[in-house]
């Protein structure tokens, strides 16, 4: 399975207070053993580069070691950002969680794992994304958190 790493995983790894943490560091330990490929793109390391050292260093390095691909802004990935901005998917000022989608979107990968239930990993996002990238000539693409992708992955035959 080909995943897309939204910011919020990131932080996630290094925040042990939060309740998937452990699913987290769980899911990038599955990544090294190559039981998925990870992806993330410029704007997850954009973001990323807004945190405070020795937190920002340390989520790149994640990158770095996990990542097998860095996806590069596009004026495709922005232009589905903005059809789904302009669909309300979520509110412009939010801009930036619409364009992990589409990037993901764009690129075939199978799922964008997320811990952003305000924006990205909600009913309405699931919802509207797999339609208008139908819409546009793009699969659908599954967006959960890190467990929910472990189980999928993990589940008895």
């Amino acid at each position: 399975m080909r995943l897309y790493i939204e910011t919020t995983v990131f932080n996630y790894y290094f925040d042990g207070d939060r309740d998937g943490h452990a699913d987290t560091v769980r899911l990038f330990e599955a990544i090294g053993a190559g039981e998925f490929e990870a992806y993330t793109s410029d704007y997850a390391t954009d973001e990323l580069r807004e945190a405070p050292e020795p937190k920002r260093s340390d989520m790149l390095a994640l990158i770095d070691k996990y990542c097998a691909d860095i996806f590069k802004a596009d004026a495709e990935s922005e232009r589905l950002a903005d059809l789904y901005v302009y669909n309300k998917v979520m509110p412009p000022k939010y801009w930036a969680d619409a364009a992990h989608i589409a990037i993901a979107s764009l690129n075939g990968l199978d799922c964008v794992v997320s811990y952003n239930f305000q924006h990205i990993n909600r009913l309405r996002t699931k919802f509207l994304t797999e339609r208008i990238n139908y819409e546009e000539g793009y699969k659908g693409i599954f967006i959960c958190t890190a467990k929910e992708a472990l189980e999928d992955e993990h589940a008895p035959e």
